[in-house]
C-alpha cells in the first residue's frame, strides 16, 4: 500500500488563507471606523500666540452607567473622587466650568438626580444633560 505524499506548498497555502481573511476584514473595519470622525473641509494652521494659554479645560464630562458607576473625563471614579476633582476644577476655572452629564437611558432617575446634586454641591453652576431626541 502506497500513500500519496501531499506537497508542502499546498499545506502552506491552507495555513495562510485564514490569516489573509482576517487581515482583509481588519482592513475593511479600519477603513469604515476611520471615516466616523468629521474632518475639516480644508487644512488650517492655527494662529500663533505670544501668551501662554491655560492648561485648565473649561468643560468636563461626567458619565453615569445603568448601574450607577461614574466616570470623569474618561476615568472611572467614585463619588468622593468625582466631588474632589470637580471642586478642584471649579476652583481653577470658576463659573466658566461647563459640566456635561451623559447618563445611560436605563439608569434610575434618582441616581441621576443624586449625581446632579453632587455636582451642585461641588460648585458646578452650568450643567448640560446630554440626551437624544425620541424617534418620530
Amino acid at each position: 500500500m502506497q500513500f500519496r505524499r501531499t506537497s508542502s506548498k499546498a499545506m502552506g497555502d491552507e495555513r495562510i488563507l485564514p490569516l489573509i481573511n482576517i487581515v482583509f476584514l481588519l482592513l475593511i473595519f479600519f477603513m469604515i471606523a476611520g471615516r466616523l470622525t468629521v474632518t475639516d473641509p480644508f487644512d488650517i494652521e492655527p494662529a500663533r500666540s505670544a501668551s501662554d494659554g491655560s492648561d485648565v479645560r473649561t468643560e468636563a464630562l461626567v458619565l453615569v452607567d445603568a448601574s450607577g458607576h461614574l466616570a470623569f473625563d474618561g476615568e472611572v471614579v467614585t463619588q468622593a473622587v468625582l466631588v474632589a476633582e470637580i471642586s478642584e476644577r471649579v476652583r481653577q476655572v470658576g463659573n466658566d466650568l461647563v459640566v456635561r452629564l451623559k447618563a445611560d437611558g436605563r439608569a434610575d432617575a434618582t441616581s441621576i438626580v443624586a449625581v446632579m446634586e453632587l455636582l451642585r454641591d461641588a460648585g458646578v453652576e452650568k450643567l448640560k444633560l446630554l440626551t437624544v431626541p425620541e424617534p418620530l
